[in-house]
């Protein structure tokens, strides 16, 4: 359950103790406590992050504390050795900035300064990140708010906070580093997201790009290229768990039994093809495939499915749904991550919003905004609580996760936990709350199965969105705010509207009274595209950090400024418009990998 399917090591933390290189009695009095800083800062990773498998995140300290240029060669060799993908640097005291900091321009960075009387470490942190940003890398700076006194080894709560927002981060650039997107078809429906940019992969996230046709998946039906014991195994878990909906098609365009049937076999074979597609299977070597199963080292794919291969065969929505769960025929395990349409930007946004918060995403097009009149007209009622001020209607017929339906639990409210906290309970209310029904064959010719679920109100969720602006490249948007429930017969009549064999997800937006967080209209109005990705959690605040690490801007966001959190170099480029200054600092400093 917490092997690390990918290709390459689970990246590591890099912890540097730094400390006055001065001997004979300056070094001497500082090196336990500076060591011990290091430890504390190790022992509170370890014990509060874990990577996307569920394992401890690991740390590997400095064999000796830093002084000076030497010390810090050999901290650096140690790291490419133990491969480190993250690096922070602690320290109580003054060091010698440039001398003792970490120059890997490809390791994101953070600095704790101990804020005490004694030794001047916040001077130290100051000095070494003017280092930082004279040099063009840059480093996030923290600086505990209270003073502490010598030899404190306590880790103040805002350090914490700012300790586990900069490595959550970190570790999503490091792991996303090496790793590939997989292409299973081109552009679906002119739709721009699925316009696979590559230098944007390679340059902005470390990534490679791989491609097949899906002629493919043709093939591999064909030839039963796929796992047959795990075929019987699914089929057999999906006759015994899901439940089968109503099939809403015209009689002139329903599928016989027999072929609903048959889609039903082809969606389980290809969710097995596409997760060999991006992982590989030693199961399929044992028959003479050993090409194919090699895999592509895909962490994130997309399905481009319509309309080439809609128009035949069954549509991905089954798949993409299993795949994007956490749980299947084989229990509990990570998502897989595949994009609807073969929406890269949109996938890109799934794999950093699972990454950082190890949980699954639900993929959504972002609908219809109703507001309150809208709403009275329709239905004869009015919206009231969180709902009252209008609503969006997010809507997809296909990675639309079933940890989505809400029927997970923290402290008895509904949540979306990671895949080693959900329960067996949990997982049989997941599929007992979806209904896959018979494809829409207006939309989808070649059949198949579509998703059928509500996600439960009250969630906390942050919705997010990666765009790609020529000229700008790379831009980030997101919104906080919450699921909601409506009336039954409310809820029906809206719902109707649209193709009722897709999950529904009522979001409303945290409104703030300024700027495109006016109201609910206005967010909809603004959203780049015409889909976003939800996330359990507000965690809007960890996704700047990470898009600044990144040097992605963000256009649009509702967090308060108090929560931000950026490397020290972007209060360089102005303190009082954060946003502009966002996009000054991302210009400037370019591409992570270019």
């Amino acid at each position: 359950m917490m092997n690390n399917r990918y290709i390459g090591d689970l990246p590591k933390i890099g912890i540097r103790p730094a400390i006055d290189g001065r001997r004979r009695g300056v070094r001497e009095s500082l090196e336990e406590t500076t060591m011990g800083m290091a430890k504390a800062v190790a022992k509170f990773l370890s014990e509060n992050l874990s990577y996307y498998n569920g394992k401890p995140v690991e740390c590997v300290i400095a064999d000796s504390c830093i002084g000076g240029v030497a010390e810090a060669a050999r901290a650096a060799e140690k790291f490419k050795k133990e491969g480190v993908g993250i690096s922070i640097t602690v320290t109580p005291c003054w060091c010698y900035g440039s001398e003792t900091m970490d120059m890997d321009p490809h390791l994101p960075k953070a600095v704790w300064g101990f804020n005490g009387t004694e030794r001047p470490g916040a001077v130290y942190l100051a000095a070494v990140l003017a280092a930082y940003n004279q040099k063009g890398l840059p480093a996030y700076g923290i600086y505990g708010e209270d003073v502490q006194d010598a030899g404190d080894l306590e880790i103040p709560q805002d350090v914490q906070q700012k300790l586990l927002k900069f490595t959550k981060a970190a570790i999503v650039v490091a792991t996303l580093k090496g790793k590939s997107y997989l292409a299973m078809g081109s552009v679906s429906m002119g739709i721009a997201g699925s316009i696979v940019k590559d230098d944007f992969f390679q340059e902005y996230l470390g990534m490679r790009n791989e491609y097949i046709d899906m002629s493919e998946f043709v093939r591999r039906l064909d030839l039963n290229i796929f796992d047959e014991e795990e075929y019987d195994r699914a089929y057999k878990w999906v006759k015994e768990k899901f439940i089968f909906g109503q099939d809403n098609n015209k009689e002139e365009f329903k599928r016989t039994d027999e072929q609903l049937a048959k889609d039903l076999e082809t969606s389980i074979k290809m969710t097995l093809i596409t997760k060999d597609l991006m992982v590989g299977n030693d199961k399929i070597a044992a028959k003479g495939w050993e090409e194919e199963a090699l895999g592509r080292n895909a962490l994130i794919a997309g399905f481009q499915g319509q309309r080439q291969w809609t128009d035949y065969f069954p549509n991905g929505d089954f798949m993409e749904t299993i795949l994007n769960s956490s749980f299947d025929w084989n229990g509990k395990r990570a998502p897989y991550l595949l994009a609807t349409e073969n929406d890269s930007l949109n996938g890109v946004t799934m794999a950093l919003g699972h990454l950082l918060t190890n949980t699954a995403q639900v993929f959504a097009d972002v609908r219809t905004y109703w507001s309150p009149s809208a709403v009275k007209r329709v239905t004869g009622k009015e919206p009231v609580g969180k709902a009252a001020n209008g609503f969006i209607h997010l809507i997809n017929s296909g990675s639309a996760a079933l940890d989505g339906t809400g029927h997970q639990q923290i402290d008895g409210k509904p949540a979306i936990k990671p895949f080693w906290e959900v329960t067996d309970e949990e997982i049989e209310q997941c599929l007992q709350n979806t209904k896959w029904r018979p494809a829409s064959t207006e939309y989808f010719r070649g059949g198949g199965y579509s998703t059928d679920f509500t996600t439960k109100g009250e969630m906390p969720v942050t919705i997010a969105r990666l765009n790609y602006v020529k000229g700008l490249g790379p831009v980030l948007q997101l919104a906080e705010g919450h699921t909601v429930e409506l009336e039954e017969d409310m809820h029906d009549t809206l719902d109707l509207r649209t193709d009722p064999t897709w999950p529904t997800t009522w979001f409303v937006p945290n409104i703030t009274g300024e700027g495109v967080f006016t109201d609910v209209y206005s967010v909809m109005n603004n959203w780049g595209a015409n889909h976003c990705v939800l996330t359990y959690g507000h965690v809007g605040a960890e996704f700047i950090t990470l898009a600044s690490m990144l040097r992605i801007p963000v256009n649009m966001h509702n967090v308060a400024n108090d929560k931000l959190f950026r490397p020290s170099a972007w209060n360089m480029f102005g303190t009082q418009e954060s946003e502009q200054a966002d996009f000054r600092a991302c210009q400037n400093f370019g591409p992570l990998y270019k």
